[in-house]
């Protein structure tokens, strides 16, 4: 008889986001850096916008693993692939400051254009027209009001 040993689930992204901010999510000091460009990020959040596949996600349930800060997981999930994307989520559409692939410490913007139904890096040409929601961090705040994000 065998023991299944991992089960293969499949969840919402408001689900993994809500994971993300309760910190329930960590990475392991064996991950990588972060090595995604701005361009990469806002790929992703455009993939997800439209509903193409993204990937999978392996997380291991372990109460004894240093984290990248240094800590230890203690129950949290441990993300084993799918690094890059979690931090991408986490830069653009929780607003989060990451550590580049320089170990600097920097803030992604990505930018959605409704009407267009497009995606782009946040610049100051994008900035200065109306039409743009500059930062799609604003869109997903707790305190957003849609309506006024879209009037400014």
């Amino acid at each position: 008889m065998t023991i299944q040993r991992y089960s293969v689930n499949q969840h919402p992204i408001q689900t993994l986001i809500s994971w993300i901010e309760s910190d329930e999510i960590a990475i392991p000091e064996i991950q990588r850096k972060f090595v995604w460009n701005r361009s990469k990020v806002r790929d992703s959040v455009d993939s997800l916008y439209f509903g193409y596949p993204v990937g999978y996600l392996i997380a291991w349930r372990n109460p004894s693993v240093r984290l990248k800060d240094g800590s230890e997981s203690t129950g949290k999930r441990i993300l084993i692939d799918g690094q890059q994307r979690v931090t991408a989520l986490l830069a653009a559409i929780l607003g989060k400051p990451i550590v580049d692939k320089n170990f600097k410490k920097i803030r992604i913007s990505i930018a959605f254009h409704p009407a267009k139904r497009c995606f782009e890096v946040t610049n100051p040409a994008i900035r200065r027209d109306k039409a743009w929601v500059s930062d799609i961090k604003d869109i997903f705040a707790p305190e957003a009001e849609l309506l006024s994000i879209l009037d400014t």
